[in-house]
């Protein structure tokens, strides 16, 4: 292929695992060589892990993807992944194993059996994926790609595959470590669990890859790892590393390939674990001799989740996301020029839409938010709170309403996942929430996660050092599937923290006005989806609402002071997602959310007032605040666009760097603007420059 060699030689020169190792600390030496990384001190002058380093800000954006098997991307990270290729961003896809199964490409219609070819399924899903990918970038499915050979850490060889159109590039690399292993039906999943397991890699049919290459825990961390040294992502996707727990009868169970109690397929939960190992991993590297933190933003996305939740995709982004895979399906009839077939003949066609599973019909992240914390600082300026490089950080306007960004200063704490809570207590100070890796090891080591906290020491000033609020879950398995922990100060200087636990349902801890905290309660309800939203009404009660599979689940306090508990009766219409809440006019309390499958906005009241709909048509959720005037609104259209509604009007932001994820709606003293965080892993602002709130 042409250039093939200089790639090759590139991979060999830049990706060795470099000799640093030895100069880390002890306690980066433990998240290097096990992956897991210490539990932050409760006490002390300084945040655990210590803030001040550097970060790299190259502010050229790359995305890369890590998938267990070809199709994940297609079915879990779309709509996401498209909208970042459409507006220019370069796409890597990793894909860890070789999607082989039991070697039988399956025809639909066929009533004979297809005799099994593990080399050849593998090789008709790598054209299936070139076939989608091609149609994604505007070419013909049947583009010729360039195919070369890449030599990875450890002297392993992996195939790429690239193809441009523009400014619109894609490369897939296939690792095809084995599904499945003698003794080992599930490789993966026992590769990060068994320290005894290695795999070898699948051969796919016409691959220029010759020979097969071997892995064991060490080397497929260490391979992630130099795939993101050398591509240096801006935004990482990864499978959900902590699905929920989710019991079922084993007809339905093995019908829908997932794992015994959880939701999900081991391949996916495995291989999102060595991708966070392996971002733990890299950022680990990178600072070991004083070098700087990487500067990416990572996202999580569900997978099987989809198939036990409402649907949240209006019919024109779903027809979107399927047709997508039509392309992959592909048809034995197709003269693609692979010789071993021309797609995963299953998944064609109508299916993707006619599948019971209803995968392709939802797009959850792990981690959802409203997007990046913004607080005006005391000089006018903003300053926004998020996580990067798995650290928090905040930026600053250079000056303030310029919409131009300081460079982060790095506050330490991780490794966190996406996304941070938030509350201002009654005196100005911040406090910043977290969800902490506090062990992420394989082997059967721990596997730890629990919620953290970083307290301003005064208004717009220091903070202190970084305190761990533990996990509702007294085992750490349970405790894995702790949520975005969601945070409000009360009129009596309480700090209510609320969390979605391993059941489902949510658990609190309570900030006294003093400082001190008190233990973990579990809240009860029903069963909700994580997205919570917090808000005090105009008697100074605090509401807790959240999405729940048949309903909105609410729970409040009856008196301020009280406890919030759970309001069995009333239950509001079900939402798609995660719910907003705002203060009405009135000082009401409205909630803001699509219905399952709908583009339109709903609008409830609370007390029971009538429910109605708002024109801001799109999908995903909302963020919404209430002024005299009436409500502000931030959302996306259905082309993914940022739409902001302001006194009635909506404008749509249409220029710019790609948006990630959900933006935050801030009112600030010039009017409604939306601050989020772009492909380019940098902070943007957009102001419609109404003064109608």
């Amino acid at each position: 292929m042409r250039g093939a060699q200089p790639r090759a030689a590139m991979f060999r020169n830049g990706l060795r695992r470099r000799g640093v190792l030895a100069a880390l600390g002890a306690a980066v030496a433990a998240a290097v060589t096990g992956c897991s990384v210490p539990e932050p001190r409760r006490t002390g002058p300084t945040a655990d892990p210590a803030p001040g380093m550097p970060i790299t800000s190259s502010r050229h954006a790359q995305l890369m993807q890590i998938l267990a098997h070809p199709d994940d991307d297609l079915y879990f990270m779309n709509p996401d992944a498209q909208r970042m290729v459409d507006a220019g961003v370069p796409l890597v896809c990793v894909y860890v194993t070789a999607g082989e199964h039991n070697g039988k490409n399956h025809i639909p219609g066929r009533r004979d059996e297809p005799v099994a070819d593990k080399a050849a399924y593998s090789s008709a899903r790598h054209q299936g994926l070139r076939q989608a990918y091609a149609r994604m970038i505007g070419l013909d499915r049947f583009t010729p790609w360039q195919k070369g050979v890449a030599t990875l850490r450890g002297d392993r060889q992996t195939e790429i595959n690239t193809l441009t159109n523009g400014s619109r590039r894609v490369e897939l690399i296939f690792l095809n470590l084995s599904m499945h292993a003698p003794r080992r039906w599930m490789a993966v999943p026992s590769l990060w669990q068994d320290r005894a397991v290695g795999l070898r890699t699948v051969v796919a049919t016409d691959s220029p890859v010759r020979k097969a290459s071997d892995y064991d825990y060490d080397g497929l961390v260490d391979v992630l790892v130099g795939l993101m040294e050398r591509y240096r992502p801006t935004v990482i996707h990864t499978l959900d590393p902590d699905p929920d727990i989710q019991h079922s009868d084993e007809a339905t169970r093995k019908a829908d390939s997932e794992q015994p109690g959880y939701s999900d397929h081991g391949d996916h939960t495995a291989v999102a674990c060595f991708s966070w190992a392996a971002m733990i991993r890299w950022v680990a590297e990178a600072t070991a001799d004083g070098g700087a933190i990487p500067g990416f933003v990572a996202t999580s996305f569900r997978g099987y989740y989809n198939r036990h939740w409402p649907k949240n995709l209006p019919a024109a982004v779903l027809q979107e996301k399927a047709a997508h895979l039509v392309p992959y399906g592909g048809d034995p009839s197709w003269q693609c020029g692979n010789s071993a077939g021309c797609g995963d003949y299953s998944v064609g066609g109508t299916r993707p839409l006619t599948n019971k599973k209803g995968w392709v019909r939802a797009t959850h992240h792990r981690y959802p938010g409203p997007g990046p914390v913004v607080v005006n600082d005391q000089d006018g300026r903003l300053a926004v709170y998020g996580v990067l490089g798995l650290r928090a950080v905040r930026w600053r306007e250079t000056e303030a309403g310029s919409g131009q960004w300081t460079e982060p200063d790095d506050l330490g704490g991780g490794p966190l996942a996406p996304g941070l809570g938030s509350t201002t207590l009654l005196d100005g100070r911040q406090l910043l929430f977290g969800l902490r890796f506090a062990a992420l090891g394989g082997h059967g080591g721990a596997n730890k996660r629990e919620i953290v906290v970083l307290e301003q020491r005064s208004p717009g000033g220091p903070f202190l050092a970084w305190a761990g609020l533990g996990n509702p879950e007294r085992h750490d398995d349970r405790g894995r599937r702790l949520g975005v922990p969601v945070a409000v100060t009360a009129p009596d200087g309480r700090v209510h923290l609320f969390a979605r636990n391993a059941d489902k349902g949510v658990s609190s801890r309570v900030r006294e006005a003093d400082g001190t905290w008190g233990a973990w309660q579990d809240l009860g309800g029903e069963e909700i989806q994580d997205g919570l939203s917090a808000a005090v009404d105009r008697r100074g009660r605090v509401h807790l609402f959240a999405a729940g599979r048949e309903g909105v689940h609410h729970w409040a306090q009856d008196e301020p002071g009280r406890p919030v508990t759970f309001r069995a009766d009333g239950i509001l219409p079900a939402p798609g997602g995660p719910v907003s809440v705002a203060t009405a006019p009135s000082g009401d309390l409205e909630l803001y959310y699509r219905r399952p499958t709908s583009k339109a906005l709903t609008a409830v009241r609370v007390d029971g007032g009538p429910t109605s709909k708002v024109a801001l048509d799109g999908y995903g959720s909302v963020s919404a605040a209430g002024t005299p005037k009436g409500p502000v609104l931030l959302g996306r259209d259905l082309r993914g666009h940022i739409q902001l509604r302001v006194g009635g009007r909506t404008a749509t932001r249409t220029q710019g760097v790609v948006a990630l994820q959900s933006a935050t709606l801030h009112l600030g003293p010039k009017g409604a603007m939306a601050v989020g965080l772009g492909a380019d892993a940098y902070p943007w602002s957009w102001a419609t420059h109404s003064d109608a709130a």
